[in-house]
C-alpha cells in the first residue's frame, strides 16, 4: 500500500517585508525566472528520488508571495510532480496569493496550470490596519481580488489578523462577519502574534506598539469560533474555520503527522522517518541546487521520541485531536507512552480535555493550548515541524 505524501513548495520572494511577518521571505529588485524554474524542478527530482512508492495528495505553493511566480513556473512544477508520482484523483493544488491588481491578473494562468486552490492574504478589511500592517494593497484591491479569486477557483480561501494594536472586539466581530458574507468555504482568521527579528518586535520592545490585554484576545478567539460557526464554517484548527469537506486536506497532512517533501529555500520536510531542511537564503539555496541537484542543508533521522512530541505538538491543533492507534503507526510510541497519564487525567478533571479514547483539547482547553501541550508532554524537545 502505498503512503500519502504533501509536496510544499517556497517561493521566497515578496514585494515588501511584512513588518510582522518572521517567514523565510526576501525583497529582491530582480529575479531570474528560469534558472529558478530548473532549479525546483531540480529539488523536485531530489525528492521525487527519495519518496518512490508515495502517492501524492497535495501540492502547496507558499512563500513568500508564489502569486509572484510565473504561471507556466507553476505549470511546470505541477507537471513535473504529477509524472513522478502516483497521484490520488482529488489531488489538492493550493496557492498562496497576494491580493493586488498585478497578481490577480495571473489567476487565469494558475487556474490554467493546475491549481484548483488559492489562499488569499486579505489579512484585514479596513484601510488602515492593512496600513499598519505593511500590506501592499488596499481595501479595494483586496476585494476585487477575491471577487477574481471566487471566478477561477472551486475553492477559496482568505487570511485575516486579529488582536491587532487598538482593535476591539465590536470591531472585530463587525470585521469578521463582513468577511464570512464574501462566501468562501474557508478562512483562516490568526491572532497578530510579535515575532523576534521582525519590525514589530522591535516596536513593541521600545514600547511603541501595543496590542490587547490577553483577555481580550481570548474573547476575540472564541468569538471567531462562534461566529465562523454560525456561517457554517467551524473550527476544524486552532485557526482554521472552514465547511465540512473543505478543509486544506495539504495543512491537515502536518497536523496528523503524514509524510511531506519540502522544495525551495528554507522549506522543511517529513518523509521516510527523516526530516531535511533546505538552505533559507536563497542565493545559496540556489547555488546548491545548481551544483548538486538539490538545496538540502541538514538531514537527520527522526527518533521516535522526537517524533512522539512532534506529532502531539501538531495533532492537539485539531479539533479533532489525536487518534491513538493514527498516533502510533505514524510514531512508533504509543500516546500513553507519549503523554504525562496524570496530567491528562488532571487536565480532563479541569475541562481542557475531552474525556474519552481520543485525547482531543476542548474549546477551553484551545485558548491555553500551549500551556495544555507542555504540560501533557513527558519529554517536550520540540524542533519546527511545519515547512519555512
Amino acid at each position: 500500500m502505498t503512503q500519502p505524501l504533501a509536496l510544499y513548495v517556497h517561493w521566497p520572494f515578496c514585494v515588501t517585508k511584512c513588518p510582522y511577518c518572521d517567514f523565510n521571505s526576501h525583497v529582491r529588485a530582480g529575479v531570474d525566472q528560469a534558472r529558478w524554474r530548473a532549479a525546483l524542478l531540480a529539488d523536485l527530482t531530489h525528492e521525487a528520488a527519495h519518496t518512490p512508492n508515495q502517492r501524492l495528495t497535495s501540492i502547496f505553493f507558499g512563500g513568500g508571495t508564489p502569486s509572484l511566480m510565473p504561471p507556466e513556473t507553476v505549470a511546470a512544477v505541477i507537471e513535473a510532480a504529477t509524472a513522478a508520482w502516483a497521484t490520488s484523483p482529488d489531488l489538492e493544488i493550493t496557492l498562496e496569493a497576494n491580493p493586488s491588481s498585478v497578481e490577480a491578473a495571473r489567476f487565469a494562468g494558475f487556474a490554467s496550470a493546475g491549481v484548483n486552490r488559492v489562499s488569499l492574504g486579505l489579512q484585514a478589511l479596513d484601510d488602515a490596519a492593512l496600513k499598519l500592517l505593511g500590506r501592499p494593497h488596499d481595501l479595494a484591491e483586496g476585494l476585487a481580488a477575491l471577487a477574481v479569486a471566487q471566478r477561477h477557483f472551486a475553492r477559496t480561501s482568505f487570511d485575516l489578523i486579529h488582536t491587532r494594536p487598538g482593535q476591539t472586539l465590536a470591531a472585530w466581530q463587525a470585521e469578521l462577519a463582513r468577511g464570512l458574507a464574501f462566501g468562501t468555504t474557508h478562512l483562516s482568521a490568526y491572532q497578530l502574534t510579535i515575532e523576534p527579528g521582525t519590525r514589530f518586535h522591535t516596536l513593541h520592545a521600545r514600547g511603541l506598539l501595543a496590542l490587547p490585554h490577553e483577555d481580550e484576545a481570548a474573547d476575540m478567539f472564541e468569538a471567531t469560533g462562534a461566529l465562523c460557526a454560525s456561517a457554517g464554517l467551524p473550527l476544524y484548527e486552532i485557526s482554521n474555520h472552514a465547511a465540512p469537506g473543505h478543509e486544506s486536506r495539504h495543512n491537515i497532512a502536518y497536523w496528523t503527522y503524514a509524510d511531506y517533501a519540502g522544495i525551495g529555500p528554507g522549506a522543511h520536510g517529513r518523509r521516510n522517518a527523516s526530516a531535511t531542511q533546505r538552505h533559507r537564503r536563497p542565493e545559496t539555496w540556489l547555488a546548491q541546487v545548481e551544483a548538486t541537484g538539490q538545496g538540502i542543508e541538514s538531514q537527520s533521522p527522526i527518533q521516535p521520541e522526537t517524533a512522539a512530541d512532534e506529532a502531539l505538538l501538531m495533532g492537539l491543533r485539531l479539533a479533532r485531536g489525536i487518534d491513538p492507534a493514527h498516533f502510533e503507526s505514524r510514531t512508533g510510541v504509543s500516546l500513553d507512552r507519549a503523554i504525562d497519564l496524570p496530567a491528562r487525567a488532571r487536565l480532563t478533571a479541569l475541562g481542557l480535555l475531552a474525556p474519552g479514547h481520543r485525547l482531543q483539547a476542548t474549546a477551553s482547553g484551545r485558548l491555553v493550548l500551549n500551556r495544555l501541550i507542555a504540560d501533557l508532554s513527558t519529554d517536550l524537545k520540540l524542533t519546527a515541524a511545519l515547512p519555512v
